[in-house]
């Protein structure tokens, strides 16, 4: 048996590298570089910033300003050439070229865009102008939208409103915890003979903030 070993896995190991050459040679056979030229069809003209792409293997690559582009795929693959403007074509690399390096000239259709009529007409006399001038909200844009969001009463109203994450609950369940247990066995303080609450209270009555408000209707302060 170990004579039968000795003798037959060294041929064992011979064709497994022989095969090992044979597939990483038929692999790099199967690729290929396409160097080439995308070009309108009807002046013959550069276009650039063409989007190249490997069909089905999401990667590509982009035509230069004068529509140059350089690719590396296999043979059998197809490639596509996308830009607004223009209609979308397809190459498909043949398996039987021959060699590692193709030049390629790929020219592309312009394609005609159909937008929905839009028709302006101005506002019938000087008054009404001036009436929407003066009165015609304008949707914020995204710099006035984030300067709204970031405000300081902003942040303020929405840390009141939002709900609390675990941190805060825990933090103020301790605190509750803490202030019982400084009263536990006694009665606690009532404010209602506490002078510094009288006096906060009647600083808020000058304020105003007992005054009842506009609320909608099925609400109350009460």
């Amino acid at each position: 048996m170990r004579y039968l070993f000795c003798t037959y896995f060294p041929v064992f190991m011979v064709c497994i590298l022989i095969s090992g050459t044979i597939n990483a040679q038929h692999i790099y056979e199967n690729i290929i570089q396409i160097n080439g030229v995308v070009m309108t069809a009807d002046s013959l003209r550069a276009v650039p910033n063409v989007t190249i792409l490997v069909k089905n293997q999401n990667r590509g690559v982009e035509s230069g300003n004068m529509g140059v582009f350089s690719i590396v795929c296999y043979k059998g693959d197809t490639l596509q050439f996308t830009e607004i403007g223009f209609r979308s074509k397809e190459f498909v690399v043949s398996k039987d070229l021959k060699g590692q390096y193709f030049s390629l000239i790929q020219l592309m259709v312009q394609d005609t865009f159909y937008l929905p009529e839009t028709i302006i007409r101005p506002l019938p006399s000087k008054g009404q102008f001036d009436y929407a001038f003066s009165h015609w909200r304008i949707p914020d844009d995204k710099y006035e939208i984030a300067r709204k969001n970031t405000d300081v009463l902003m942040l303020r109203a929405l840390a009141y409103t939002l709900p609390r994450d675990g941190r805060e609950a825990q933090a103020i369940n301790q605190s509750q915890q803490w202030h019982d247990a400084v009263y536990y066995g006694q009665m606690k303080p009532m404010n209602i003979l506490n002078p510094l609450a009288w006096a906060e209270f009647y600083e808020a009555w000058k304020r105003g903030d007992f005054r009842k408000q506009n609320l909608p209707i099925g609400t109350s302060n009460y």
